[in-house]
């Protein structure tokens, strides 16, 4: 008889945990949120769920704080930008990089 490799398997359906890019799926799955906050007196944009690797986040900053002409930042898995750039971020995302409009939640 052939020895088959010994396969890490996920205990509820018995598949090879290879098979599953839940992580993935799953960041894809979650709309994008963009929503306005004061903090220390200023106004910020915060983006949460980008479905983006941590490369193209830094990617997507750059370009964003280039064409907004703003500062920002990422950190914590959510991307901050100096002042209210709601709608003109929605507008990049759909745009620029491809993020259909019903995946965005703009507050």
């Amino acid at each position: 008889m052939v020895a088959f490799e010994e396969r890490v398997r996920d205990p509820i359906t018995g598949l090879p945990v290879e098979l599953f890019a839940w992580e993935e799926v799953e960041k894809e799955l979650r709309p994008v949120k963009i929503r306005y906050e004061r903090r220390k007196g200023k106004d910020v944009t915060i983006i949460e769920n980008l479905p983006f690797s941590d490369e193209n986040i830094w990617n997507f900053l750059k370009e964003t704080k280039r064409i907004l002409a703003c500062g920002g930042t990422y950190k914590d898995g959510y991307v901050l930008l100096q002042g209210d750039h709601r709608h003109k971020v929605a507008k990049l995302l759909m745009e620029k990089w491809g993020i259909p409009s019903d995946q965005i939640e703009v507050e």
